[in-house]
């Protein structure tokens, strides 16, 4: 399988940190949001790995180059400075994924979790499936609902989308490259009873502001994460 990491963020409720770096570049610990990502998909046996860029993204194409430093093989998809929002970004890199399902991952998470549970065969007449988590704090109303037995997930308060998801190449396939959001592809998957939901095994956070940065630096040394 294949991977995506998304890279494109501006992040404005983190400056002045990103005022001379991308959001995914920001540290938490003793390295990079990117870095953690791209270490723990390695480890769950991902070596090809597509990253997304925009703001800044000389930054994270001279930082991560072809990935052979870090023992993985790195893909750029540079977009320009303003981005094409995500299914955009997945729709410019999908012939990285040569037809197949792949795992697409938001590059201004921190996730303390085994990846390999990312590594999920669709079954028929599943289109991509999405990793959920309990609501934080940030967002109390949720974003989608999910069936215990069928896994089918509706738009609901139930969970928060974690920014993880495996989809078929088959979603994205037919559209132009363009900005494009991701909520309208979800829901006409939802509509078709397509998309199903996973709950995330681990421990999530989003990374979004300068007080949910220090809750995780908080938590990785408390934890003691290397």
């Amino acid at each position: 399988m294949r991977a995506m990491i998304l890279a494109a963020g501006r992040g404005e409720r983190l400056r002045p940190i990103t005022d001379s770096i991308p959001k995914p570049m920001v540290k938490v610990g003793d390295r990079e949001l990117l870095l953690w990502h791209i270490l723990k998909l390695k480890k769950a046996g991902i070596k090809d790995i597509i990253v997304n860029s925009a703001y800044l993204s000389e930054k994270i194409v001279d930082f991560l180059g072809d990935g052979s430093k870090f023992g993985v093989n790195i893909t750029h998809s540079v977009e320009g400075p303003t981005g094409l929002e995500t299914a955009g970004g997945i729709i410019k890199a999908l012939p990285f994924f040569k037809g197949e399902n792949f795992v697409v991952i938001n590059g201004d998470t921190f996730i303390d979790a085994d990846y390999s549970q990312f590594i999920h065969q669709l079954a028929q007449g599943e289109s991509a499936r999405i990793y959920l988590v309990e609501n934080p704090k940030h967002n109390l109303h949720g974003d989608f609902s999910l069936d215990p037995v069928s896994k089918k997930c509706s738009r609901g308060p139930q969970y928060t989308f974690s920014g993880v998801a495996v989809y078929s190449s088959s979603v994205f396939e037919g559209y132009p490259v363009e900005k494009r959001p991701l909520l309208p592809i979800f829901e006409s998957l939802a509509d078709k009873q397509e998309l199903k939901g996973e709950i995330l095994k681990g421990n999530w956070f989003d990374v979004g502001t300068i007080e949910r940065l220090e809750n995780v630096n908080s938590y990785i040394h408390s934890h003691n994460i290397l």
